[in-house]
């Protein structure tokens, strides 16, 4: 596997240590143009269900997504956090207000889109600085096989490590195993894996167990990035993320606490039976 770095920020853009301190700097102008100065032109969400074959979960899923200039930003949120009445009232805003003003899907959408278009993640993969992966054409199982297996291929672990599982999707538990894992699954919305395993509710748990840990884009989201980043930092295990929310905003975190980083920029995979291309950063870390 290539070893890649991470994109660089504007040379005078301070190391972020949160996801707040981020949009701060953002908002200072230390990441690229003002925002003040640009307009999300489109505000959409996208809601639906995933059941893949042979499984006995439905996945519901809702994104909310800004569109800036040449890239899109997007957030998955759970039910009920946001009303589609924010895509008639957010479409136009000022990209400075959205930062500082929306809900918080909207608000990581909204810098996920600025951090998009600062640098896409096509333009750090032609500088070698992200490896680009296409997913091939397919069903939704054979292209969710293969973008699991992608990011579980981030896993540089030794036979046998614990790896906890911030965000269970059953594909990705599967990856981790044939990677020689044990998975810990940690979930707010499933109880058990496709095949029985328990999947706990308590993060924290799970956090101080682990020898590696994959989290999902969704912990921007939902608030708890900034707790996995910090804990993954403080006892000096690799942290590994996968985000289709947040893809632009996770890969700022490189280096400081974010070890490897499947991104995967909107359009999604499940909206799509034709190859589509996913990012892929890393820097070495070893569990």
């Amino acid at each position: 596997m290539n070893r890649t770095t991470p994109a660089p920020a504007p040379a005078s853009a301070p190391v972020p240590s949160s996801v707040d301190g981020l949009i701060e700097a953002v908002l200072a102008g230390e990441h690229g143009p003002p925002p003040s100065g640009l307009v999300a032109t489109s505000v959409f969400w996208i809601h639906h269900g995933t059941r893949l074959a042979g499984g006995d979960t439905t996945y519901l899923n809702q994104y909310v997504l800004v569109r800036l200039g040449g890239s899109f930003g997007g957030c998955a949120f759970e039910a009920g956090e946001i009303d589609p009445a924010i895509c008639r009232d957010s479409s136009g805003t000022p990209l400075d207000v959205l930062l500082r003003e929306a809900p918080r899907p909207l608000r990581i959408a909204a810098l996920d889109a600025y951090l998009s278009e600062a640098r896409p993640h096509r333009v750090a993969a032609a500088a070698a600085e992200a490896e680009p992966v296409t997913l091939p054409t397919g069903t939704p199982e054979t292209r969710a096989k293969a973008r699991d297996a992608a990011i579980a291929g981030l896993l540089d672990i030794d036979e046998g490590a614990r790896v906890g599982l911030i965000g269970v999707v059953n594909p990705l538990v599967a990856a981790i195993r044939e990677r020689g894992g044990d998975p810990l699954p940690c979930d707010f919305n499933l109880k058990a894996t496709q095949w029985g395993d328990p999947v706990t509710g308590d993060m924290h748990e799970v956090l101080e167990r682990a020898e590696a840990v994959v989290a999902t884009g969704m912990t921007l989201s939902n608030g708890s990035f900034d707790t996995v980043l910090e804990r993954c930092r403080s006892r000096g295990i690799p942290l590994i993320v996968y985000a289709q929310t947040g893809s632009a905003v996770a890969r700022a975190f490189l280096g400081s606490g974010v070890t490897a980083l499947s991104a995967e920029p909107f359009p999604f995979s499940q909206f799509s039976a034709e190859e589509t291309v996913l990012y892929r950063y890393r820097t070495v870390s070893r569990a």
